[in-house]
Protein backbone atom coordinates (compact mmCIF):
# COMPACT_ATOMS: atom_id res chain seq x y z
CA UNK A 1 0.00 0.00 0.00
CA UNK A 2 1.32 3.72 -0.99
CA UNK A 3 0.51 5.50 2.11
CA UNK A 4 -0.29 9.30 1.56
CA UNK A 5 2.56 11.50 0.55
CA UNK A 6 4.85 8.87 -0.11
CA UNK A 7 5.82 9.51 -3.45
CA UNK A 8 6.46 13.30 -2.18
CA UNK A 9 8.76 12.03 0.67
CA UNK A 10 10.38 10.16 -1.90
CA UNK A 11 11.15 12.52 -4.45
CA UNK A 12 13.03 14.75 -1.49
CA UNK A 13 15.06 12.00 0.07
CA UNK A 14 15.79 9.33 -2.56
CA UNK A 15 17.24 6.99 0.05
CA UNK A 16 13.17 5.84 0.60
CA UNK A 17 12.94 4.81 -2.68
CA UNK A 18 15.51 1.92 -2.22
CA UNK A 19 14.85 -1.54 -0.21
CA UNK A 20 18.47 -0.59 1.05
CA UNK A 21 18.19 3.02 1.12
CA UNK A 22 14.96 2.61 3.53
CA UNK A 23 16.96 0.23 5.68
CA UNK A 24 19.39 2.56 6.09
CA UNK A 25 17.53 5.10 7.20
CA UNK A 26 15.50 2.56 9.56
CA UNK A 27 18.96 2.00 10.81
CA UNK A 28 19.89 5.06 11.30
CA UNK A 29 16.92 6.00 13.56
CA UNK A 30 17.12 2.66 15.63
CA UNK A 31 20.80 3.35 16.21
CA UNK A 32 20.02 6.25 18.08
CA UNK A 33 16.85 4.81 19.55
CA UNK A 34 18.74 2.29 21.17
CA UNK A 35 21.54 4.47 22.31
CA UNK A 36 19.35 6.82 24.27
CA UNK A 37 17.43 3.51 25.28
CA UNK A 38 20.31 1.59 26.78
CA UNK A 39 21.40 5.46 28.94
CA UNK A 40 17.38 4.74 30.03
CA UNK A 41 18.32 1.37 31.39
CA UNK A 42 21.49 2.35 33.31
CA UNK A 43 20.37 5.71 34.51
CA UNK A 44 17.16 4.37 35.66
CA UNK A 45 19.80 2.05 38.57
CA UNK A 46 20.49 5.56 39.98
CA UNK A 47 18.17 6.52 42.37
CA UNK A 48 15.98 10.24 41.53
CA UNK A 49 18.13 9.69 37.81
CA UNK A 50 15.22 8.73 36.29
CA UNK A 51 12.76 11.73 36.32
CA UNK A 52 15.75 13.79 35.44
CA UNK A 53 16.87 11.56 32.44
CA UNK A 54 13.73 11.85 30.91
CA UNK A 55 13.27 15.58 31.19
CA UNK A 56 16.95 15.69 29.98
CA UNK A 57 16.99 13.14 26.96
CA UNK A 58 12.72 14.89 25.98
CA UNK A 59 14.71 18.53 25.70
CA UNK A 60 17.66 17.02 23.50
CA UNK A 61 15.15 15.69 21.35
CA UNK A 62 13.50 19.12 20.77
CA UNK A 63 16.95 20.99 20.27
CA UNK A 64 18.25 18.74 17.69
CA UNK A 65 14.83 18.62 15.55
CA UNK A 66 15.29 22.59 15.77
CA UNK A 67 18.48 22.68 14.00
CA UNK A 68 16.34 21.03 10.76
CA UNK A 69 14.57 24.51 11.00
CA UNK A 70 17.22 26.76 12.25
CA UNK A 71 19.57 25.48 9.77
CA UNK A 72 17.35 25.24 6.90
CA UNK A 73 19.02 28.76 4.84
CA UNK A 74 22.14 26.85 5.48
CA UNK A 75 21.29 23.43 4.05
CA UNK A 76 19.51 24.96 1.33
CA UNK A 77 22.42 26.79 0.55
CA UNK A 78 25.11 23.77 0.83
CA UNK A 79 23.14 21.25 -0.89
CA UNK A 80 20.55 22.73 -2.69
CA UNK A 81 18.12 19.91 -4.09
CA UNK A 82 19.54 17.38 -1.20
CA UNK A 83 19.26 19.80 1.26
CA UNK A 84 15.99 18.24 3.08
CA UNK A 85 17.64 14.53 2.98
CA UNK A 86 20.70 15.50 4.70
CA UNK A 87 18.90 17.79 7.27
CA UNK A 88 16.24 14.79 8.22
CA UNK A 89 19.85 12.62 8.51
CA UNK A 90 20.92 14.89 10.23
CA UNK A 91 18.99 16.11 12.78
CA UNK A 92 15.37 14.77 12.15
CA UNK A 93 16.13 11.23 12.06
CA UNK A 94 18.29 11.58 15.13
CA UNK A 95 15.84 13.18 17.25
CA UNK A 96 12.91 11.56 16.43
CA UNK A 97 14.84 8.46 17.91
CA UNK A 98 15.60 10.51 21.50
CA UNK A 99 12.04 11.99 21.55
CA UNK A 100 10.75 8.21 20.87
CA UNK A 101 12.67 6.28 23.35
CA UNK A 102 11.14 8.91 25.66
CA UNK A 103 7.84 8.23 25.09
CA UNK A 104 8.50 4.42 25.46
CA UNK A 105 10.50 5.10 28.67
CA UNK A 106 7.17 6.06 30.00
CA UNK A 107 6.21 3.23 30.43
CA UNK A 108 9.32 1.19 32.57
CA UNK A 109 10.55 4.13 34.20
CA UNK A 110 12.12 3.32 37.68
CA UNK A 111 10.68 5.41 40.98
CA UNK A 112 8.60 4.67 44.12
CA UNK A 113 5.15 3.23 43.12
CA UNK A 114 2.13 5.23 44.46
CA UNK A 115 0.49 3.20 47.39
CA UNK A 116 -2.81 1.11 45.98
CA UNK A 117 -6.21 1.87 46.70
CA UNK A 118 -9.18 2.74 44.32
CA UNK A 119 -7.50 5.04 42.26
CA UNK A 120 -5.44 1.95 41.18
CA UNK A 121 -8.49 0.85 39.08
CA UNK A 122 -9.33 4.55 38.18
CA UNK A 123 -5.33 4.56 36.93
CA UNK A 124 -5.66 0.89 34.73
CA UNK A 125 -8.59 2.08 33.05
CA UNK A 126 -7.95 5.44 32.00
CA UNK A 127 -4.26 4.35 31.35
CA UNK A 128 -6.14 1.92 28.94
CA UNK A 129 -8.26 4.31 27.45
CA UNK A 130 -5.41 7.07 26.89
CA UNK A 131 -3.17 4.68 25.64
CA UNK A 132 -5.49 3.46 22.76
CA UNK A 133 -7.21 6.19 21.64
CA UNK A 134 -3.94 8.06 21.25
CA UNK A 135 -2.19 5.03 19.24
CA UNK A 136 -5.46 5.83 17.25
CA UNK A 137 -5.24 9.43 17.16
CA UNK A 138 -2.19 9.38 15.71
CA UNK A 139 -2.50 7.12 13.69
CA UNK A 140 -5.26 8.37 11.79
CA UNK A 141 -3.65 12.35 11.80
CA UNK A 142 -0.61 10.32 9.87
CA UNK A 143 -2.78 9.18 7.17
CA UNK A 144 -4.35 12.18 6.78
CA UNK A 145 -1.50 14.51 6.85
CA UNK A 146 0.34 12.61 5.29
CA UNK A 147 4.03 11.29 5.39
CA UNK A 148 5.62 13.92 3.51
CA UNK A 149 4.04 16.04 6.16
CA UNK A 150 4.66 14.41 8.91
CA UNK A 151 8.16 13.77 8.37
CA UNK A 152 8.32 18.23 7.19
CA UNK A 153 9.20 17.85 3.63
CA UNK A 154 7.56 21.02 3.67
CA UNK A 155 9.37 22.69 5.37
CA UNK A 156 12.09 22.66 2.95
CA UNK A 157 9.97 22.34 0.03
CA UNK A 158 6.76 24.76 0.85
CA UNK A 159 5.08 24.44 -2.78
CA UNK A 160 4.53 20.90 -2.24
CA UNK A 161 2.92 21.39 1.35
CA UNK A 162 -1.14 22.87 1.82
CA UNK A 163 -3.12 23.36 4.68
CA UNK A 164 -4.84 20.49 5.17
CA UNK A 165 -8.58 20.67 5.39
CA UNK A 166 -9.92 17.78 7.40
CA UNK A 167 -12.64 17.17 10.26
CA UNK A 168 -9.61 16.45 12.81
CA UNK A 169 -7.64 19.66 11.90
CA UNK A 170 -10.92 21.21 12.89
CA UNK A 171 -10.79 20.24 16.76
CA UNK A 172 -7.42 20.09 17.20
CA UNK A 173 -4.32 21.63 15.49
CA UNK A 174 -1.23 19.43 16.26
CA UNK A 175 -3.45 15.84 16.13
CA UNK A 176 -0.18 13.94 16.01
CA UNK A 177 1.35 15.51 19.26
CA UNK A 178 -2.06 14.92 20.73
CA UNK A 179 -1.99 11.29 20.15
CA UNK A 180 1.55 11.40 20.92
CA UNK A 181 0.62 12.90 24.49
CA UNK A 182 -1.93 10.86 25.39
CA UNK A 183 0.05 7.76 24.52
CA UNK A 184 2.40 9.29 27.17
CA UNK A 185 -0.10 9.91 29.54
CA UNK A 186 -1.55 6.08 29.33
CA UNK A 187 2.17 4.81 29.63
CA UNK A 188 2.51 6.94 32.76
CA UNK A 189 -0.64 6.06 34.90
CA UNK A 190 -0.16 1.97 33.62
CA UNK A 191 3.59 2.19 35.00
CA UNK A 192 2.17 4.27 38.13
CA UNK A 193 5.04 5.08 39.81
CA UNK A 194 5.72 8.70 41.12
CA UNK A 195 8.63 9.32 38.53
CA UNK A 196 6.29 8.56 35.68
CA UNK A 197 3.43 10.44 37.03
CA UNK A 198 5.50 13.64 38.18
CA UNK A 199 6.29 13.21 33.95
CA UNK A 200 2.88 14.04 32.78
CA UNK A 201 3.11 17.49 34.52
CA UNK A 202 6.14 17.67 32.06
CA UNK A 203 5.54 16.62 28.72
CA UNK A 204 2.22 18.92 27.70
CA UNK A 205 4.95 22.29 29.05
CA UNK A 206 7.87 20.66 26.81
CA UNK A 207 5.27 20.32 23.09
CA UNK A 208 3.55 23.70 24.02
CA UNK A 209 7.00 25.20 23.90
CA UNK A 210 8.17 22.91 20.70
CA UNK A 211 5.21 24.03 18.78
CA UNK A 212 5.04 27.84 19.82
CA UNK A 213 8.78 28.35 19.90
CA UNK A 214 9.76 26.56 16.43
CA UNK A 215 7.06 24.86 14.88
CA UNK A 216 4.18 27.42 14.61
CA UNK A 217 6.93 29.78 14.21
CA UNK A 218 7.52 28.09 10.74
CA UNK A 219 3.67 27.79 9.83
CA UNK A 220 2.86 30.94 10.68
CA UNK A 221 5.45 32.41 7.91
CA UNK A 222 3.84 29.97 5.12
CA UNK A 223 0.11 31.25 6.37
CA UNK A 224 0.47 34.18 7.93
CA UNK A 225 -2.84 35.45 9.31
CA UNK A 226 -5.14 32.13 8.05
CA UNK A 227 -2.72 30.09 10.81
CA UNK A 228 -3.14 32.93 13.29
CA UNK A 229 -6.69 32.83 12.87
CA UNK A 230 -7.24 29.07 13.39
CA UNK A 231 -4.80 28.74 16.10
CA UNK A 232 -7.10 31.13 18.18
CA UNK A 233 -10.15 29.22 17.43
CA UNK A 234 -8.86 25.65 17.62
CA UNK A 235 -7.06 24.21 20.52
CA UNK A 236 -3.30 22.38 20.37
CA UNK A 237 -4.00 19.12 22.34
CA UNK A 238 -7.14 18.51 23.75
CA UNK A 239 -10.52 18.96 22.27
CA UNK A 240 -13.23 21.33 23.75
CA UNK A 241 -16.04 19.94 25.37
CA UNK A 242 -18.47 20.62 22.69
CA UNK A 243 -16.32 18.52 20.28
CA UNK A 244 -16.02 15.22 21.84
CA UNK A 245 -18.84 13.29 19.30
CA UNK A 246 -16.58 14.37 16.62
CA UNK A 247 -13.32 13.17 18.50
CA UNK A 248 -15.07 9.90 18.75
CA UNK A 249 -16.55 9.98 15.56
CA UNK A 250 -12.32 10.55 14.28
CA UNK A 251 -11.67 7.84 16.54
CA UNK A 252 -14.23 4.66 15.85
CA UNK A 253 -15.57 5.09 12.15
CA UNK A 254 -13.52 4.93 9.23
CA UNK A 255 -14.69 8.52 7.75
Amino acid sequence: MNLKGMNILQFHFPDLGTPSGRLRIAGWFLLWFGFVTTYFILSDNIPTWSIDSQILILTIGFLVISQFFSRRKTYQEKFRELAYRNAAVHFLIPGLGFLFAAVIHTAYMNGPFVPRGWWTTMFLLLGIWLLVSGLVLWARAILTFGLDNLMLAHVYHPGDGSLVKSEIYEILRHPIYAGVLRVIFGLALLNGNANSLAFILFAPLGFTGWIRLVEERELIERFGESYLEYRRRVPAFWIKFTAIPAYLRILFTSR
